[in-house]
């Protein structure tokens, strides 16, 4: 079901929301807004494909929809007091049902989704943090995420480019966090901000602890950067092509990395 690739750095990509997959049960209770998907990270797996040699990818086939790998499984808001959506979430990123009537998940079946497709990801991820972390003395998980750039009920106005999140600085190195930023500042024709709207879901700050050498940033990219926003959500091949050169000097950099 988890669908990982290994390398030898200490460089790993978690893919966590690129999965279509829609279990038949629970498919049968989503209305036609649900199925229809629309926050998936779209190309997000295809994006940074090859990008650089002999890193470690974990990735989850399985939709957000019917459960969030990024959201803390005791279902503790990441974003107190915003418009979020949760561990299995009911509503899409506009805010609206994505369920049948009457046919959202109650507490049993959430935490049979959480044990079957939640619980399952987070340990391959584990796995290979510290597969990496026993060759080199540290590990840096590097998370990959997208995003619509315009969406009113989570966030005012159109959203940076490039969005880099590291929970004000607590899951990784200061100088893990300073590279990114600065590659991201010095992308001509891009935008991006250091922990803005997203600074970290439940993954960067489970896995960031800097103090015992497992680094965690999160990349969250404005969709508009490399696809169509709408449906069929079609990837757009020259702006894809532009900004993988970006990605790809992120990605060496962190690849370099070692600690002072």
């Amino acid at each position: 079901m988890i669908a990982i690739t290994q390398g030898n750095s200490p460089l790993v990509l978690g893919l966590p929301h690129t999965g279509t997959d829609l279990p038949e049960d629970c498919a049968t209770r989503l209305n036609d807004r649900g199925r229809e998907m629309a926050d998936t990270d779209w190309h997000i797996h295809e994006l940074y494909d090859d990008l650089v040699p002999d890193i470690t990818t974990v990735r989850t086939p399985i939709h957000r929809y019917v459960i969030d790998a990024n959201r803390d499984p005791s279902g503790v808001s990441l974003y107190p007091g915003q418009n979020t959506t949760g561990l299995c979430p009911l509503t899409d990123f506009d805010g609206h049902s994505i369920y049948n009537e009457g046919a959202e998940p109650d507490a049993g079946e959430v935490e049979r989704r959480r044990q079957t497709y939640h619980a399952p990801y987070h340990a391959a991820l584990e796995a290979e943090l510290a597969r990496v972390h026993a060759l080199h003395g540290f590990a840096i998980l590097y998370d990959c995420h997208s995003i619509r750039s315009s969406i009113p009920f989570l966030f005012d106005g159109k959203l940076p480019d490039f969005n880099v999140g590291t929970n004000l600085g607590t899951t990784c190195d200061a100088s893990i966090e300073s590279v990114v930023h600065q590659i991201c500042e010095q992308a001509e024709g891009y935008t991006s901000v250091l922990n803005g709207r997203f600074k970290g879901g439940w993954t960067t700050r489970h896995y960031g602890r800097p103090s015992q050498g497992y680094h965690a940033i999160q990349m969250e990219l404005a969709q508009c950067t490399h696809i169509q926003e709408a449906p069929p959500w079609n990837i757009i091949p020259d702006r894809a092509t532009r900004l993988r050169t970006h990605l790809t000097t992120i990605l060496t950099s962190l690849q370099n990395w070692s600690p002072v």
